[in-house]
């Protein structure tokens, strides 16, 4: 490969860099972490747990083609004691799901979004909200490929207008100083990238 050549990685790709970042976390979030606050406002752990399981889960179906839900979140910590296990396990359905041929092709979705576009969508939960997770229950924060912080980039700027009036990022947060290309993409989520 020449070295001027930039690598195009596919969706099921980057989810699996994702994945690899995101295990230890949620393995890592204990029980008496469930009601903290996250640096998403509207969820303590619990729920954005049970609101990263729902995305992954429905995530799948968009990578076929099948319509989604993402209305009622099902309460999953409840559900089994097994929850890390089975979110690990979901994940994993995940990268097959985006890795498989014909997944990135197309249009999905209610919105009929091009499909790699939809992909990038998991991917930003995906990144996001384990970073989210991390920062809530003390955990060293992952750190992310860059050539997943490029793909979400690009997704970020398509996306944020329409997120931003349904209430999907918040407005953007001040870009702190010689802050890292993945601190400035959470800043643009509305993210403070230094939450405590």
């Amino acid at each position: 490969m020449d070295t001027n050549e930039v690598k195009t990685y596919g969706i099921g790709e980057l989810l699996a860099m994702a994945r690899e970042r995101a295990v230890p976390v949620v393995l890592g979030i204990p029980e008496e972490a469930l009601a903290a606050p996250t640096p998403c406002a509207e969820y303590d752990v619990k729920a954005l747990v049970n609101h990263l399981f729902q995305v992954i889960v429905q995530f799948q179906r968009l990578a076929v083609k099948e319509a989604s839900d993402f209305g009622e979140t099902p309460d999953r910590v409840a559900e089994s004691p097994e929850w890390r296990e089975r979110l690990v396990g979901e994940a994993d359905r995940l990268v097959a799901a985006w890795s498989a041929p014909g997944a990135e092709e197309g249009r999905t979705g209610g919105m009929d979004m091009p499909a790699r576009l939809v992909g990038s969508m998991a991917l930003l939960d995906l990144t996001v909200h384990v970073w989210d997770l991390a920062r809530a229950t003390g955990q060293d924060c992952p750190g992310v490929d860059a050539a997943v912080v490029a793909e979400l980039a690009g997704a970020v700027d398509e996306l944020a207008p329409t997120a931003r009036k349904m209430g999907v990022f918040g407005e953007a947060a001040p870009e702190p100083e010689g802050a890292s290309a993945f601190e400035r993409l959470l800043a643009r989520t509305g993210r403070d990238p230094y939450w405590q």
